[in-house]
């Protein structure tokens, strides 16, 4: 575990030359690619979400496709259609730019209701299935999604079974002055080395988060969590099964990062406002900010296993 530790705080610092980002934000970034999840930011733009995308998938090798999400783009435009050939007259499939590793999503609430929910499957499953044939994604398969805050202009508002296919949620936010300064100063933005981190170090670190111990106490502090989230004053919609397994993939992945074999309750406390608040749904229509200020209201009330 202690090699894992060394390659990933590597990692880790090639992000940060490249990135002005706090370090725990990498850290839930690179969490939710070793718990094999998906990641939706949700910030205004300019503040490296592009880059950040971009950077990821060059360090570990992997393909890298960015989309525009638009008013006009069509489920095909993102998946791919069977296209006519005039030779033979048959068909032939030509694939979607969603056939890639790392898939950026960008500005996904300005698209229709029916295109955001051509990913679906693809989130889901790491398949898409167009005119009856379904046809496999590349593995590793992630997406990495944003989308302006709700009181922009032109935008609509995810589905809450879109936002529950999405393991993490984040806001970057603007950079502290100091990283601010060093960017105007041109200390950041760096090219990552490429694929200095292969997949199949990536592929590597999924398997050992998938063996992390997890002890009983902790596993009822996550379920008592996740049951009071159900009928906490408030609430119309908790947490669900999806997301309580979501919640223990994350926080494997973070004991990973941790260099550790074994979940402690610290692993549930630092990726629960990840994993937890954009799967809420609140009696008003309440801000990404305020869900996480109800899952630290939730789990103050938990008694934490000794």
């Amino acid at each position: 575990m202690q090699g894992n530790r060394t390659e990933i705080d590597s990692l880790l610092a090639a992000l940060r030359r490249v990135l002005a980002l706090p370090d725990a934000t990498l850290e839930a970034v690179l969490a939710t690619v070793v718990a094999g999840g998906h990641l939706l930011i949700e910030d205004v733009p300019g503040v490296g979400k592009t880059l950040l995308a971009k950077s990821l998938a060059a360090a570990l090798g992997l393909g890298f496709r960015r989309v525009q999400f638009t008013p006009d783009l069509l489920a095909g435009d993102l998946l791919g259609a069977s296209l006519y050939v005039p030779g033979d007259g048959s068909f032939r499939f030509s694939p979607g730019p969603v056939f890639t590793h790392v898939l950026l999503a960008d500005e996904i609430n300005r698209a229709s209701p029916r295109t955001q929910s051509g990913l679906l499957e693809a989130m889901e499953e790491a398949q898409v299935s167009v005119e009856g044939q379904t046809y496999p994604l590349p593995d590793p398969f992630f997406v990495i999604a944003t989308q302006n805050p709700m009181t922009f202009e032109g935008t609509y508002p995810l589905p809450e079974v879109q936002l529950d296919r999405f393991m993490a949620t984040l806001n970057l936010g603007y950079p502290s002055y100091e990283d601010e300064f060093a960017l105007l100063e041109g200390r950041h933005g760096a090219a990552v080395p490429m694929a200095e981190w292969p997949s199949q170090q990536l592929a590597a670190w999924r398997r050992e988060a998938k063996d992390v111990h997890v002890s009983p106490s902790l596993r009822d502090y996550l379920l008592a969590t996740v049951r009071a989230s159900r009928v906490w004053p408030g609430v119309r919609l908790g947490i669900s099964p999806r997301g309580a397994l979501a919640w223990q993939a994350l926080a494997r992945a973070h004991a990973i990062l941790r260099g550790r074999d074994f979940l402690v309750p610290d692993d549930l406390k630092v990726t629960a406002p990840w994993a937890l608040p954009h799967r809420l749904v609140l009696d008003d229509d309440a801000s990404l900010a305020r869900k996480r200020q109800v899952i630290a209201e939730i789990l103050a009330q938990q008694p934490v296993p000794r």
